[in-house]
């Protein structure tokens, strides 16, 4: 760029995914075949639904000779040209609670791996919980190389579910608004969340929230990114609205504790400085970089961390 340096946008984790989810193969029978028999074409390995990372990456290893298209999910082609794979699984047993593992990989391998797994995921989750017709109670087998299920008595289809989830700061002068959650590591605030519900906009939702957790009145909601958070399927949406007023009343079962923090003090949390007034969510959650877009608003440029 003629004697400048590009601005590398940071990304939360899950995000930047390089994979091509080639529809035009899920749905075509003879080229998932062909896809599923090249020699290039490799198989996710989890762990249940963990990663297994090896030397900084994701595993992945040769599809066995015997494996059956039918058990698997096409998660797309890579940019070196291999059609990847990931193995469904029936029975994922009683627990499926993510561990810090499923949380950590974001810090282990390269970003567009990440998205990958966080990908397959989902997927085999989505499978492992919907074997069975929502419409008639009859047995769904996997179609369309696993991006979707069909029943067997009725043909109903069912496509994997994405659960919007909006994520947002209230602004009101200069200040923004954080909050914790019970379960929480002491000392741990973030952005307010909740989800988006039947027959709401975006705008809607972060409004309803902020009042039913915070008790405050927004207005001027703004769009700021979205991270696919695979825990089991969500899209977290992430905004920023004006407040009407700073006052504020809490819903206990919520939320344990909030307040409006300034620049100063939010710079000093997302850069884990000593002494900063509260601890910031992790990198390589979309809060984090909600906290580090606003705080680019509102100080110079290069300030945050």
């Amino acid at each position: 760029m003629h004697g400048t340096n590009p601005v590398i946008e940071k990304l939360p984790g899950f995000a930047g995914g390089t994979i091509d989810r080639v529809d035009h193969i899920r749905t075509n029978p003879a080229k998932l075949a062909e896809a599923f028999a090249d020699p290039a074409a490799r198989l996710l390995v989890l762990d249940g639904l963990e990663p297994v990372e090896v030397d900084g990456h994701l595993l992945l290893e040769p599809l066995a000779a015997d494996a059956d298209v039918a058990d698997h999910v096409l998660l797309g082609i890579d940019p070196a040209g291999q059609p990847i794979f990931a193995r469904l699984v029936a029975d994922l047993g009683p627990n499926l609670i993510p561990t810090s593992r499923s949380r950590a990989i974001a810090g282990l391998v390269p970003a567009a791996e990440v998205a990958l797994y966080g990908t397959a995921r989902s997927l085999v989750h989505w499978h492992a919980r919907h074997r069975f017709c929502s419409v008639c109670g009859g047995p769904t087998q996997p179609v369309k190389a696993g991006w979707s299920r069909r029943c067997d008595l009725c043909a109903a289809d069912h496509f994997p579910r994405t659960d919007p989830v909006v994520i947002m700061l209230a602004e009101y002068r200069g200040r923004v608004l954080v909050g914790r959650q019970h379960a929480w590591p002491q000392g741990r605030y973030s952005a307010l969340a909740g989800f988006v519900e039947p027959g709401e906009t975006i705008e809607e939702a972060v409004a309803r929230e902020l009042f039913e957790e915070a008790g405050i009145r927004v207005r001027d909601v703004r769009y700021v990114m979205s991270q696919p958070w695979p825990f089991p399927s969500s899209l977290m949406i992430a905004c920023i609205a004006q407040a009407d007023d700073d006052a504020l009343t809490l819903d206990p079962t919520e939320i344990e504790d909030a307040f409006w923090c300034d620049a100063d003090a939010v710079r000093a949390a997302i850069a884990e400085e000593p002494g900063a007034p509260f601890l910031a969510p992790p990198q390589m959650a979309v809060a984090w970089h909600l906290l580090d877009r606003w705080l680019a608003g509102v100080a110079p440029m290069g300030a945050s961390a």
